[in-house]
Parts: C-alpha cells; sequence; structure tokens
C-alpha cells in the first residue's frame, strides 16, 4: 500500500494510523459507489456508523444506490437503507425479468420512493436537513446529452427527482430524467465513484465505500487504450476538460471500444447475463438487455459505455495513487459479495449486510485510532444531533 491510502474490510482494520492521523483535521468527504442490490454492503457500514454515533464529515457524495444509502444514513434511519433494498427492489413491483423482457416495464424506481415516504419506512427528509445544516451532500449524474458528470443536492425539495436520476440506467429505466430544463441519466456513466471530484472540492481525507472487493477489482478493459498516469494538475480539471483533451482520439476509440463490447458479448455465457458489474450492468450485459427488448445498440450506449470505462479507469488510478495532499481509505468487502445489482437472493442480501456492518465498526477502530494519535477531541461527529 502507499503511504497515503488504506482499505479496511470486514476482517481488517488501519494498523499503522500515524501518517492518517495527520490528515483528519481539515476537510472529510465520504464518498459512497453505486452497484444496485450490492448497495446492501454500504447499507451496512452506514448503520454502523449511526449505531455508533459516528460522523465526522463535511460533505458527502453518492452515486446511484450511494446516494440513496447516505439519503437514509443523513435522515438519521438505521436500518432504512436496508430495507430498502430487502424489502422494495426484490418486489417484483419494482422489478419483474419477464415483464421487462414481454412487456418492456423498466426499473420502477418511482414506486419505490413513493413507497419510502409512507408507513412503515417514512423517510424523514425533514431531519436529514438538520443533521446536514451548512454541510452538503450531492448525487452523481450524468448529463444525457454531453455525458459529462453533475453534483446535484440530495435533500432539496427535488429530492426525488435528484435520486432518480442519479439511478436512471439506459436500458433499464424508460427515459432521462429532467430537472431545471437539464436531462440526467445514471450517475454511474461518469462517475462511479465520485473520489475525484470530493478532492477537487477540498477534501483531504476521503473514506470510499465500496461495492466491489478492492484485492480482485479490475478495470475490465483494454490496457493498451489507457491513458498514461495522469498529472495533478490533469486530475484537477472536470470532465469536460478531459473530453476536450480526448476529442481527436474519440473516433478511434468509438470503434475500438464497439469492437471490444462484441468480443465480451461473445464470450459471456447466457447464463451470467444478470451476473452484475459496477455500473448495474456491465457493457456485454447492456447490449445484451437491449437485445431481449428490441432496442436497438445505437451510438448514444456505445458513448456511454466508452466514457463510463474511461473514467472509471481513472478513478482506479487515482485511489490506488491519490495526489500527496489527501488521504484515501475504501471501505471495501474482503471476497466479492454473494449479492447481484439485480435479483438477489435475500440470503446473500443479508450476509453482505453483515458484512458490511462489520467494516463500518473496523473503520471506526481505525479513525478512532488516529483520532488518539492526532489529539482531537473524542467525539467524532460534526453533527450536534449526534452529541450526547
Amino acid at each position: 500500500m502507499g503511504k497515503n491510502i488504506g482499505v479496511v474490510s470486514e476482517q481488517q482494520v488501519i494498523e499503522n494510523c500515524d501518517r492518517l492521523s495527520r490528515f483528519i483535521g481539515g476537510k472529510n468527504a465520504l464518498v459512497a459507489q453505486g452497484g444496485g442490490q450490492r448497495g446492501i454492503f454500504t447499507a451496512g457500514v452506514l448503520d454502523a456508523f449511526n449505531l455508533s454515533n459516528f460522523d465526522p464529515f463535511d460533505v458527502y457524495y453518492g452515486t446511484s444506490a450511494g446516494a440513496l444509502n447516505l439519503c437514509a444514513f443523513l435522515c438519521r434511519q438505521h436500518g432504512l437503507g436496508k430495507a430498502f433494498i430487502t424489502d422494495l427492489t426484490t418486489d417484483s413491483s419494482f422489478f419483474n425479468l419477464f415483464a421487462y423482457i414481454r412487456k418492456k416495464q423498466y426499473v420502477d424506481l418511482s414506486w419505490a420512493l413513493e413507497r419510502i415516504v409512507e408507513y412503515p419506512y417514512r423517510l424523514d427528509l425533514d431531519m436529514g436537513r438538520q443533521v446536514l445544516g451548512e454541510r452538503k451532500a450531492y448525487a452523481a449524474v450524468t448529463s444525457s446529452d454531453t455525458l459529462i458528470d453533475h453534483y446535484l443536492p440530495m435533500t432539496h425539495s427535488n429530492w426525488r427527482d435528484v435520486l432518480l436520476a442519479s439511478c436512471a440506467i439506459p436500458t433499464l429505466c424508460h427515459h432521462p430524467i429532467n430537472i431545471n430544463g437539464e436531462s440526467y441519466v445514471d450517475g454511474g456513466i461518469s462517475a462511479s465513484i465520485p473520489v475525484q471530484e470530493a478532492w477537487r472540492q477540498g477534501a483531504r481525507f476521503i473514506a470510499v465505500i465500496r461495492t466491489e472487493s478492492v484485492i480482485n477489482n479490475k478495470a475490465g478493459i483494454p490496457s493498451a487504450n489507457l491513458p498514461p498516469k495522469p498529472s495533478e494538475a490533469w486530475l484537477r480539471q472536470s470532465f469536460s476538460y478531459l473530453q476536450n483533451q480526448w476529442q481527436q482520439k474519440v473516433t478511434q476509440w468509438r470503434q475500438d471500444w464497439r469492437n471490444y463490447v462484441r468480443q465480451k458479448m461473445s464470450l459471456v455465457p447466457q447464463e451470467e447475463m444478470l451476473n452484475g458489474g459496477r455500473w448495474l450492468f456491465g457493457s456485454e450485459q447492456l447490449y445484451r438487455m437491449s437485445h431481449l427488448i428490441g432496442g436497438a445498440v445505437d451510438t448514444h450506449l456505445t458513448d456511454m459505455l466508452m466514457v463510463h470505462y474511461q473514467t472509471y479507469a481513472l478513478t482506479l488510478e487515482f485511489l490506488k495513487r491519490p495526489p500527496d495532499d489527501v488521504f484515501v481509505i475504501q471501505i471495501a468487502p474482503e471476497q466479492p459479495l454473494r449479492s447481484n445489482t439485480l435479483l438477489s437472493r435475500k440470503s446473500d442480501l443479508l450476509w453482505d449486510y453483515e458484512q458490511g456492518l462489520q467494516a463500518g465498526y473496523n473503520f471506526i477502530r481505525s479513525w478512532e485510532n488516529a483520532r488518539a494519535l492526532s489529539g482531537q477531541p473524542l467525539k467524532a461527529s460534526k453533527s450536534g444531533l449526534l452529541e450526547s
């Protein structure tokens, strides 16, 4: 491991907290990856935080299921993120594979969000806003037109639309989400793990909750197409800047990605079609699902896949070798989760939740060890509502 990175799982903590202790007194960010029902691991981590009255963060960034989980955490509703995934996303009203194939019945996140504010769940957005105070919480979304990442406040009056947009997976959702005249789709396309944005906005300690095992994680893209390690100045720019820098390569890359995805499709067994990836479904699964409902694989979908893989590769590079002025800890499962992104068994979801719960407690142990070395006050919460 590098000098300013670490990994916490259900089986390990940060042993040497001396360097970490130098970073936790400034602006701290919490970042939550998406992953569909694999967000049950994130729900476990955040429930450990809630049960421990632990919240030392100044800003929050979530993508897709990560944003949904952060919303429940900020509302201080232990178990709500877990219930959302185990109760609502497993209901046939949310998604039914055969109805999707035969009737083009898409994922119905609107139904789930309507249920979550009613009995017995009762999402308390007023509490969430009170907990946040002057702090900020953002959901990552992607512009449907430019494929550039945007970060929208997730607890304002339009919170439903923001969460819908962050989760609006192409081919699985009916259409992009319109917010203030702009059309948005899944944040996982351009910012599956919005850790760079947290750093650009001044965070110098960043905790990243992953839904993939770091040990087994691979970008899943041809290494010949990856750019060299970006400089710190380059990383500070938004993706719109990177798009401009890469414009001359786009045509060639688009063709390379089409050929790559077609090759991958021919190698993936049909029974693995629903074994999802970091962007709800991997590229070959998106293509297969599009064909199942009679949709065409158009250039825009190809471009989304290209942008996703490029930005994800840069994110992995950032997590492996972050700039010297930031400390990054990934909270991740030791082994690949048992859950799928959709159509998971409840027993697998409950198992993964317990792994997340233990990983959350291990992170708190690491943080408290670093806090003791730094000489900071005992309480690790920046929300007065959690102080005893």
